[in-house]
């Protein structure tokens, strides 16, 4: 099965008093790097095979920590973006909670548009459909996604069956982690918002199969590859800290 590890960034200046959006130039804070570094080391032992991230300062700098010890290259997916606040982008958190859409952004976000931005059921859609594209890509791996706390809500609300006008009770802390493996039988939410020890994520040895049942699919019956053309922006494949376009 296909684990993703859907990552949010480390801590920055305006985690807890400004909504950053898009803004280019929002980098980890000594706390963020701090995070990023022991999130590094508790993701090392894992075998993660791709590291994908939004193009955005903070999550670049967070891949890169993730990515030394496995000596991955980072590819940068655009729909993995934060949410397109519109004109709230930077606005102050405190003068937001006054605002008369802010009642529908928390309780009837399916249907509450950002001035000039999106909605968060939009969002929702661009999130799920970049990764279930980037699940096509490794149908039997682990890979780690690097994006912002109101994408992997949703995303992880959309996976676990949650409505999304439920999504807000949903939080994810900076650098913590949720992983979300997918099997034939559906999804299954295998760490939530998780800072601590992912030595449960290591996948375990397989088991010897019997001859007969471990032998190859004749080619009429191999299952067709999926394509997730179409979907995924153009990743680069190594990424710099410098700020996006």
């Amino acid at each position: 099965m296909t684990t993703l590890l859907l990552i949010r960034h480390g801590a920055n200046d305006m985690v807890h008093g400004r909504l950053a959006g898009r803004l280019p130039g929002v980098r980890l804070n000594e706390e963020g790097r701090r995070q990023a570094a022991n999130l590094a080391a508790r993701l090392a032992d894992l075998p993660i095979e791709a590291i994908y991230s939004s193009p955005l300062d903070r999550t670049v700098e967070t891949a890169e920590a993730i990515a030394a010890p496995h000596h991955l290259p980072i590819r940068l997916v655009e729909a993995l973006q934060e949410v397109d606040y519109g004109e709230w982008q930077g606005a102050e958190l405190k003068e937001l909670y006054k605002h008369e859409l802010w009642p529908g952004v928390q309780h009837y976000p399916s249907g509450t548009r950002f001035p000039n931005g999106e909605t968060l059921g939009e969002t929702q859609i661009r999130i799920v459909s970049a990764l279930d594209a980037l699940r096509a890509r490794h149908p039997k791996g682990m890979i780690a996604v690097v994006s912002h706390a109101d994408a992997i809500r949703l995303a992880t609300a959309y996976y676990i069956g949650i409505h999304i006008d439920l999504f807000q009770r949903l939080e994810v802390a900076t650098c913590s982690v949720t992983a979300i493996g997918f099997t034939r039988m559906g999804p299954r939410l295998l760490a939530y918002n998780d800072t601590g020890s992912l030595a449960h994520l290591k996948p375990k040895p397989e088991e010897a199969q019997p001859a007969a049942a471990a032998s190859a699919p004749s080619p009429e019956q191999a299952p067709d590859a999926v394509s997730g053309n179409g979907v995924v922006a153009p990743a680069a494949e190594t990424a710099s800290p410098a700020s996006p376009a």
